[in-house]
């Protein structure tokens, strides 16, 4: 058989190979190890120099068209094989996504990033501090000794010592108002910031908990006064429960950090069950607040003769639920997922990280 001969009969194979299996069929006749094409290989060998010349020449050049011949054929095969599986498996992509349950921020947690936009508009910055603290932040810095009625208030949750470590005591705080005295300490006066987080008192009944959340902030200054104070409270109030009008009512309290100190309502109805801030005749208490103690200045390293401002606290669960139409602590429970959908803060139903991990 001539060479023409053999380049029309693997042509012919290859163009009538329906499938891969049956192209590397033409393809190990043709071109194997114990090929046709490769045998006539085997015999340039036993040729002498000139004749060997020429065929090897024809040779190659058969063998290399084959090849590609194989090549063109697997990929149409590939291609028709692609086009068939997209005519079997089409998707429309203009179709809208399927949807997907989505979660909401936590109450809490959407009420401390809107708080902490309200007051970095009135120039507070954000301070933290850790939330086991020692007896002296605690306590003693705040004007709260050892003998003071104000720890039977607390009834804190104190850390276990070793026998015989005689180091101070600390407890998870009570509030976060020993922030504060670490942020005068490290940033100096003059000083406005704000400091939320998880506070711990041995509070456990039906409106209490015994972790909470707390946001408590202090304005220092030459020439800070209890207007400075109202003021700021008032346009905190007017900008969070989102009001153009809002009444405080100021009474004489007493807390041991502040002198004088006074206990903040804001005016509110409740009409059909709906709480409405800033008009009524109620009052609702929210929070407390005060001019800083000087001996409170004078533990942070300030002199009280020089430097003076106010400071105020609330409970950050507390105004969400104010805010927020939520009668019930239940619904602050992560546990209880069924009171926060209830108030529109759905919790995710279906985990969407890897590993069936949940957020």
């Amino acid at each position: 058989m001539d060479l023409t001969d053999i380049r029309g009969k693997y042509i012919a194979a290859v163009a009538g190979a329906a499938g891969e299996a049956a192209l590397e069929e033409v393809r190990v006749a043709a071109l194997g190890k114990k090929g046709e094409i490769s045998a006539l290989m085997a015999t340039l060998g036993r040729m002498d120099p000139d004749e060997r010349k020429a065929a090897g020449a024809q040779l190659n050049a058969l063998k290399d068209e084959i090849d590609a011949a194989l090549r063109a054929r697997k990929a149409a095969l590939a291609d028709a094989a692609l086009d068939e599986r997209l005519r079997a498996e089409w998707l429309d992509v203009t179709l809208p996504a399927r949807p997907r349950r989505m979660g909401t921020i936590h109450p809490v947690s959407q009420v401390m990033d809107e708080l902490t936009a309200i007051f970095a508009d009135m120039g507070f910055a954000v301070a933290e501090g850790p939330q086991v603290e020692s007896d002296w932040y605690n306590f003693d810095a705040l004007n709260i000794p050892p003998e003071h009625p104000a720890r039977q208030e607390h009834d804190t949750f104190f850390m276990a010592r070793a026998e015989g470590d005689n180091r101070p005591p600390h407890v998870l705080r009570t509030h976060t108002s020993p922030v504060q005295i670490r942020a005068l300490q490290t940033m100096g006066t003059p000083l406005r910031v704000i400091a939320p987080g998880r506070v711990y008192r041995m509070d456990m009944d039906q409106t209490h908990t015994p972790m909470f959340h707390q946001v408590e902030g202090i304005a220092i200054d030459r020439d800070i006064s209890m207007a400075n104070l109202k003021w700021t409270l008032e346009e905190f109030c007017r900008a969070f429960f989102e009001v153009d009008q809002v009444e405080l009512r100021f009474r004489a309290s007493h807390f041991p950090f502040t002198e004088p100190s006074a206990e903040v309502d804001i005016r509110y109805s409740n009409v059909g069950g709906q709480l409405r801030i800033g008009e009524g005749d109620k009052w609702m208490e929210i929070l407390g607040s005060g001019m800083m103690h000087p001996k409170v200045l004078q533990a942070a390293g300030v002199n009280p003769d020089e430097w003076q401002g106010f400071a105020f606290g609330m409970g950050i669960d507390r105004i969400a639920m104010l805010k927020y139409g939520i009668p019930d602590l239940r619904a602050f429970f992560e546990s209880d997922l069924r009171w926060l959908k209830h108030y529109g803060f759905s919790a995710l139903d279906v985990p969407d990280l890897p590993g069936g991990l949940s957020r």
